[in-house]
């Protein structure tokens, strides 16, 4: 029997295409949840879809921008429609790189429409959904960058520390509700977005830049996302039921062990 299972519980992960949503939503499938994948990209979100199903698992796809309220609102009503959703993975979002000087205003409203108000609209639908069913569990995806002075960060930076402050706000404001609410910060995950950074930003040099960046965590490496996942499955199934309103670094060493 694998521990932590997730049977018969419905769990809907956004930005689940790619990257860490993407290993959260297998990895969740994998001990027994209904995974409901909310995504930008159809493609990626359909690909997730057909991974889970080609291993056994149950899943769908709702195609859905989370910087829209009303598009939020008609993507998880129509889930509700049909099933009690028990558990919030918010986890779509964007990255940046500059200082406030440098960071020009589109990309910082761009970062907050999507970092913020995005995961502000899902837990504000769902949030809802979950007092009127018995309760449920959300977990955030915030990052180190919320508690750390990282250079060239400061938009980035700005949103996961919101992350931070909401998930404390709504732990605290839904105790009675039965409604439990985490936040995860990981340091560099190998995800996608770094390889694509590498690429644009240092074309021949990605294998010497992975590296450096790799080494930047005390541990010697950067995380994988399935390292994230396995954090995301401990925090919502029952073995967690008496943690609410934490967040929790998966940092390699990132914040006590730095030289």
């Amino acid at each position: 029997m694998l521990p932590f299972r997730l049977d018969g519980k419905v769990a809907a992960v956004t930005g689940g295409g790619s990257g860490i949503g993407q290993a959260i939503a297998v990895r969740f499938a994998a001990h027994g949840a209904a995974i409901h994948i909310l995504d930008i990209d159809e493609a990626a979100g359909s690909d997730t879809c057909h991974r889970i199903a080609a291993a056994g698992g149950t899943a769908s796809f709702q195609k859905c921008d989370v910087t829209l309220q009303a598009d939020v609102t008609a993507s998880f009503e129509e889930l509700f429609r049909r099933e009690r959703v028990h558990i919030l993975i918010n986890n779509a979002g964007v990255s940046h790189i500059g200082t406030v000087e440098s960071t020009p205003e589109k990309d910082f409203d761009r970062i907050f429409q999507v970092n913020v108000k995005g995961f502000y609209n899902c837990m504000h639908v769902m949030v809802r959904h979950m007092k009127n069913s018995g309760g449920g569990v959300i977990v955030n995806l915030a990052s180190i960058a919320a508690s750390a002075g990282l250079p060239d960060r400061f938009a980035y930076s700005m949103s996961k520390g919101a992350v931070v402050a909401m998930t404390y706000s709504v732990a605290r404001d839904y105790l009675a509700h039965n409604i439990r609410c985490n936040c995860i910060s990981p340091a560099r995950v190998h995800t996608p977005f770094v390889d694509d950074y590498l690429q644009k930003n240092y074309p021949g040099r990605e294998r010497e830049m992975f590296e450096k960046l790799a080494r930047s965590q005390p541990i010697g490496r950067m995380g994988e996302p399935e390292e994230v996942a396995s954090l995301a499955l401990f925090l919502c199934s029952d073995a967690a039921s008496f943690i609410t309103g934490v967040d929790y670094p998966i940092d390699g060493g990132f914040f006590n062990l730095r030289g």
